[in-house]
């Protein structure tokens, strides 16, 4: 299969953007140490030094950390510079980042589709992308060629959904987001756009445009095996489905990449092995439950992403001993695919 293979300034483009990307992310995750607050509370008229903030349950928690003393004046006041440099830091890189995704979107690097961006950025801010959660279907072909250095044709690449993963035997813990932490994939979905409701089938969410989100996971052996179906705690959020073939995906090495939306702005994708991917959907090509239209778009999807393995990945070989994780009849009718 022919890519289009990105040009010397979009090459260069890609490169700044995710060393420019990389940069915010390291300082992003410092000014994250400086989250809530420190203060000094008067308590039987002394003064004591207390470190305010949400833990990993999302429970608002305060820390004594001493009496007022040169010692814990020299703490504030180093975390008091500490925070403010960091913040700083963090709005000038801000502020590089939207120079660089008005030059993106001038050599054409914008890709993935805004409201699916902002769900997957929304996810990696609250500390759930790549711990619990990982991006499937269509939009995971957004993070294959962008490691590749090429362009995949647009027909095979435009969705209207996303799926998330939800691997349950892993347990969640959120990032407090502006001191307030979100506890469900609903709550992050609203703070994207309101207007997201649950479906009647409660593993989908909709918006007002009908862009869909469904929140999967593997089907368990056995089937009544009791496991997490949820994101957070919150009894109202979306609860995950059962689906076959999606213990290939939570066994596969994750797969992380740097792409970029379609206003030019980038944003990091954790997905799966793509040599696992295309194998799964060329398995789903070949299951009589699937409609026509969607096992032809299946296959082509599977010789896509397997042909970008071959041409662009080859620190990917497909090597049995390297899938186990998939069925051996599943490996064999995949395993043509990769020899192209």
């Amino acid at each position: 299969m022919q890519f289009q293979e990105l040009g010397n300034d979009q090459r260069r483009e890609m490169v700044n953007t995710r060393q420019r990307y990389a940069a915010l992310l390291e300082v992003r995750a410092k000014v994250h140490g400086y989250r809530g607050s420190m203060v000094w509370i008067e308590a039987k008229g002394r003064d004591y030094l207390v470190r305010s903030c949400y833990d990993k349950s999302g429970i608002r928690r305060q820390a004594s950390i001493g009496l007022r003393t040169p010692d814990t004046e020299r703490i504030k006041r180093e975390y008091d510079d500490g925070r403010r440099q960091a913040q700083d830091r963090l709005a000038e890189l801000k502020a590089t980042i939207d120079r660089q995704s008005a030059i993106n979107r001038a050599v054409g690097l914008g890709r993935i589709p805004l409201i699916g961006a902002k769900i997957i950025r929304a996810l990696d801010s609250t500390g759930i992308l790549g711990t619990g959660i990982r991006v499937l279907g269509t939009n995971a072909i957004y993070a294959y060629e962008a490691v590749a250095g090429v362009l995949i044709d647009s027909g095979l690449t435009t969705t209207e959904d996303i799926d998330l993963l939800l691997d349950s035997r892993v347990k969640m813990t959120f990032v407090a987001i502006d001191d307030v932490p979100e506890q469900s994939l609903l709550q992050i979905l609203r703070k994207v756009d309101h207007s997201f409701q649950k479906a009647s089938r409660t593993f989908r969410a909709v918006n007002r445009e009908g862009y869909i989100v469904d929140l999967i996971r593997p089907l368990r052996s056995p089937p009544w095996k009791a496991e997490q179906e949820t994101v957070g705690s919150d009894p109202a959020d979306l609860a995950a489905v059962e689906i076959e073939g999606l213990e290939w995906h939570e066994s596969a090495p994750s797969f992380e990449s740097i792409a970029i939306d379609d206003r030019g702005k980038p944003l990091r994708i954790v997905t799966t092995d793509p040599r696992v991917w295309a194998a799964h959907k060329l398995w789903l090509s070949k299951r009589e439950d699937r409609e026509p239209v969607e096992r032809r778009r299946d296959e082509a999807q599977a010789r896509a992403v397997a042909s970008l393995v071959v041409q662009y990945m080859p620190h990917l070989p497909f090597a049995p001993q390297d899938l186990r994780m998939l069925p051996r009849d599943v490996t064999e009718d995949a395993a043509p695919l990769f020899s192209l």
